[in-house]
């Protein structure tokens, strides 16, 4: 059985790949296992500067790994570039401060000692998507093995060349084999896999529907999970905010990846006061963006990562239409090769429509207008979601005081656009997922958090 990658800008094959068969898989599982036993004595010194060489082959070989993710699932190179060396700041940051995260902690009791120390669970499993295929697997394999875990890797099948990429990083590196390996597995062997006893926990980011079956099938086997999943990200533009900042956030945030983020920005929730003057900048600044070869400099945003996801997004517009939602700008299916979809915005979203309701997972806008403050609160946390939120207010008090108190999300960003930072959690609530990745919680949730009491 073979894994294929097409280049989603001309349909051409990039690769294919041999799956893994089930001999080699219990192979490989077995290593993984085996080794644990000694990565988990590894000194954190010795963990640190493996970590760190890795963040410098990725500097070194950036323009190369640039290009195989944008090969393989469609970014534009610059947006690649950013990636790989997003990926190198995690690799410093976790080399640097794994050992303050993971250091025992003592608490005062009556006893004549009683502290808490942090130890690696085994074999962690990610299932991880094609949107960012590298990103998403350093947020997961960084902190994961720096506490003394080893990682495996079930990647996407399009982005197979990628997921042997990363392998070969940690291997250039000097990691001994078994920390880090990638298998080439059709999504469907998963579940059999996460019951498997030699593993011992699984993260998956994906789709909410992805995340249920994992979360299931974790849930049997009664072990750790950790899932970030879809979302439906809310930008609330308030009458007191700085429009032209609104305008150039809010588009960078749904144009990011072509829209294929979970934490892109998806419904933009405008008051009455500052819609007239937001609405025609924004729709204006859509369509101002450059499509083209993603491989091109000049390229801002590359196509889909595929035709059936291309054809998936125009359905859920055109259903929105068909319901009563109007159509400001793209919303046409392209003619060629690409999977090329444009910036497209829509206004009159109501409850009920997909454009309200459903995660749209593409270049596409959805516009509600509302009258005050207290209505956009309602309306952003009128969703199954909750991965991130953002607002926009001069008033940063207020910005403050919303952000915290009253939207319901794992992350809110007061004028600026959602985005995940090394050095701090990142993860949703509600269908958005469970379990914190990033900063020192990210690396705890791998870890066995055991008490010792000595009386």
């Amino acid at each position: 059985m073979t894994l294929k990658s097409f280049n989603p800008y001309n349909g051409s094959p990039v690769a294919s790949y041999d799956q893994v068969t089930k001999k080699e898989l219990n192979g490989l599982l077995d290593i993984a296992s085996e080794q644990w036993i000694e990565w988990r004595g590894m000194p954190f010194n010795k963990r640190k500067s493996l970590l760190q060489k890795v963040s410098e082959l990725l500097c070194e070989r950036k323009e190369q790994y640039a290009k195989l993710i944008t090969l393989e699932m469609g970014k534009a190179i610059s947006e690649s570039r950013a990636e790989v060396e997003k990926c190198a700041r995690v690799c410093d940051y976790y080399a640097e401060n794994a050992e303050r995260f993971l250091a025992s902690e003592e608490i005062e009791t009556e006893y004549q000692r009683a502290h808490v120390v942090y130890q690696p669970l085994g074999v962690i499993l990610a299932i991880m998507p094609w949107n960012f295929p590298f990103w998403q697997v350093f947020r997961f394999a960084a902190p994961t093995i720096m506490a003394g875990n080893v990682a495996i890797l079930k990647h996407a099948s399009n982005v197979s060349g990628c997921s042997l990429a990363i392998q070969q990083v940690f291997t250039d590196a000097g990691f001994p084999d078994g920390v880090f390996t990638s298998l080439l597995l059709r999504g469907k062997e998963t579940a059999n896999l996460i019951g498997d006893e030699r593993i011992a926990a699984v993260t998956l980011t994906g789709s909410t529907q992805a995340g249920k079956a994992v979360a299931e099938a974790a849930g049997r086997a009664i072990k750790k999970s950790v899932l970030e999943l879809g979302g439906s990200d809310p930008y609330i533009i308030l009458d007191d905010a700085d429009i032209d900042l609104a305008v150039e956030k809010c588009v960078a945030g749904r144009l990011l990846n072509a829209g294929q983020s979970c934490i892109g920005a998806k419904r933009f929730i405008v008051t009455d006061a500052v819609a007239d003057a937001f609405i025609p900048k924004f729709v204006e600044a859509m369509k101002a963006t450059k499509m083209g070869d993603p491989l091109a400099d000049e390229t801002q945003m590359g196509p889909l990562a595929t035709k059936q996801f291309r054809e998936e997004l125009h359905y859920q517009v055109q259903k929105s239409v068909e319901l009563g939602a109007e159509l400001l700008t793209g919303g046409v299916m392209f003619a060629g090769e690409g999977a090329f979809y444009p910036p497209t915005v829509l206004t009159n979203v109501k409850k009920g429509m997909p454009a309200y309701s459903e995660e749209l997972f593409g270049p596409v806008a959805s516009v509600i207008t509302v009258k005050d403050e207290d209505e956009a609160i309602f309306v952003a946390n009128d969703t199954n979601f909750g991965l991130g939120a953002a607002l926009f207010t001069k008033d940063i008090k207020r910005g403050h005081r919303l952000a915290a108190d009253a939207i319901r999300a794992g992350s809110v960003f007061v004028n600026e656009f959602v985005k995940s930072d090394p050095r701090l959690p990142f993860g949703g609530i509600k269908e958005s997922g469970f379990g914190r990745e990033l900063a020192v919680y990210g690396i705890r949730e791998f870890t066995n958090i055991k008490t010792i009491v000595v009386s």
